[in-house]
């Protein structure tokens, strides 16, 4: 790709697009922040100024940066580039998100800037993590941006997923490369194609979760709010109580139906729409949905037993609290800390897995475990037929050694990382199930962690500071699939 010499030379060569792409996307963000001031302004509150000011600011900067920066984007992108536009761009925006928050009247966040980032990060990251107390009582521009940052967190993510991270070979992405994103040229050539129908299918889906939590319970500035962080599985709520506030069944089989929505690709409904039957039988989707029913029997099997509960509430109750761990929703209709030992380790080990590659969930994503099962069940049968030959076939397709081999590495980096986000927490004076707990839900994007602290009907407000910044690097490494991250910081990086 040519790159014209525009005034902009602080910036490398190779990376003006990535600086001017952010500002494109800063203008956006903008535009977004005037959602909230209409909100606030028919409410009467004056923090609708804040937004407005900080509009007004993120859209200067992000004129600024695209204009100093301008270059030719027909070519598309480079490998390097695209490693480099997804943290620059998820970090960047995340800064100017908490700047409204951080002037704003709303004490919790005015108060601390750590406060202020930690709510945008968790919510572009679609993460779900809170430090505010007294949601029932914050003001609707506060609550609808929240929303806002993790509905565009949840396209944001999907684009990323579909067009970038394929080509880029990330953790076995390349299983998912498509004509487009091809590594040997560029990223992102074809990527405008199917966008617009991905976001009308997206917006299509929000309007409608959103309708029928408005019918069955909620105001329509709940209904609003809550259909936002629902498809986009990223679970920030107007109330503490979560999905608790409204004791409906109807609205939480809504929301289990929509949080499970979210968390499939979203490239099969186009082929559905398209036509294509084969999309039904989409082997992630099966995985999911298997997966989510043994687990949805065996946690309503357990609270009938040992909770006295009734068939249909244990039903409901884990089929809501289930889903929304597994697709890394974070929504809550109960303290399910509470259900007994087991049930904690079950959902300690559900918060690492996540939905489908190409939908808004966070986690490992089920594709790597199923990648994984394959290649244990091909290593028992060499052990036991050393002679034979056991390819390793995944959607009726081979599956080539270095997907395999990229899995496997993600697997490991994921707990190395795992494990040093969990001793750095309990370094800043946390203890282990805080600890433990916090770092699979900041890496897996899911929210609440486990315990007394932190758990389903706790919050992150009491924790050190250290321990949000922490998190914050923990929520945007999960976000972007480790290797996106962590290649910043290898000095061949930068070289050449």
């Amino acid at each position: 790709m040519r790159e014209s010499q525009f005034p902009g030379a602080w910036a490398p060569p190779y990376a003006r697009p990535v600086f001017h792409l952010t500002g494109r996307m800063l203008i956006a963000l903008a535009a977004a922040m005037l959602l909230p001031v209409g909100i606030d302004a028919l409410t009467g509150n004056p923090n609708w100024r804040a937004f407005l000011i900080g509009s007004v600011i993120t859209c200067a900067c992000g004129a600024g940066l695209t204009h100093v920066t301008r270059c030719r984007l027909s070519g598309g992108l480079t490998l390097r580039q695209a490693f480099l536009l997804t943290p620059v761009a998820w970090t960047t925006i995340a800064l100017f998100g908490a700047i409204p928050p951080y002037i704003s009247d709303y004490a919790q966040l005015r108060d601390s800037f750590t406060n202020a980032f930690f709510e945008s990060v968790s919510g572009l990251t679609t993460t779900g993590a809170t430090v505010i107390v007294g949601l029932d009582d914050a003001p609707h521009g506060i609550l609808l941006w929240r929303a806002l940052l993790q509905w565009l967190g949840g396209i944001g993510i999907i684009g990323v997923a579909i067009a970038i991270l394929p080509a880029l070979g990330v953790g076995g992405m390349q299983l998912f490369r498509t004509e487009s994103s091809d590594r040997s040229e560029k990223v992102m050539p074809r990527a405008r194609e199917i966008a617009t129908g991905i976001v009308l299918i997206y917006v299509a889906l929000t309007m409608v979760c959103g309708a029928a939590y408005w019918l069955v319970a909620m105001t329509p500035f709940e209904a609003l709010a809550h259909a936002l962080t629902t498809v986009s599985t990223a679970g920030f709520s107007t109330s503490d109580a979560s999905m608790a506030r409204w004791n409906n069944a109807a609205l939480h089989w809504i929301a289990t139906l929509f949080m499970l929505s979210g968390a499939v690709p979203f490239v099969l409904y186009l082929r559905l729409f398209q036509g294509q039957q084969d999309a039904l039988r989409d082997s992630q989707v099966w995985f999911l949905v298997s997966l989510l029913a043994v687990m949805i029997v065996a946690v309503a099997t357990w609270l009938v037993v040992a909770g006295g509960h009734s068939a249909a509430d244990a039903l409901r109750l884990a089929s809501f609290n289930v889903v929304s761990v597994v697709t890394t929703t974070g929504y809550a209709t109960a303290d399910y800390t509470l259900w007994g030992n087991l049930m904690v380790g079950l959902f300690f080990g559900l918060m690492f897995v996540g939905g489908c590659t190409g939908s808004t969930t966070g986690g490992m994503k089920v594709f790597r475990f199923q990648v994984m099962i394959r290649m244990l069940q091909s290593q028992f049968l060499r052990l036991l037929y050393p002679r034979g030959v056991f390819p390793r076939v995944y959607a009726g397709r081979l599956l080539p050694d270095d997907v395999i081999g990229s899995v496997v590495v993600f697997f490991t980096l994921y707990f190395v990382c795992y494990s040093a986000l969990t001793l750095a927490l309990m370094a800043a004076d946390l203890d282990f199930l805080t600890s433990a707990s916090g770092a699979v839900a900041a890496l897996s994007n899911v929210g609440p962690g486990l315990g007394p602290i932190i758990g389903p009907t706790g919050n992150f407000a009491t924790l050190p500071e250290a321990s949000k910044w922490l998190l914050c690097f923990g929520m945007l490494l999960g976000r972007l699939e480790l290797f996106t991250v962590l290649i910043l910081f290898f000095p061949q990086f930068w070289r050449g």
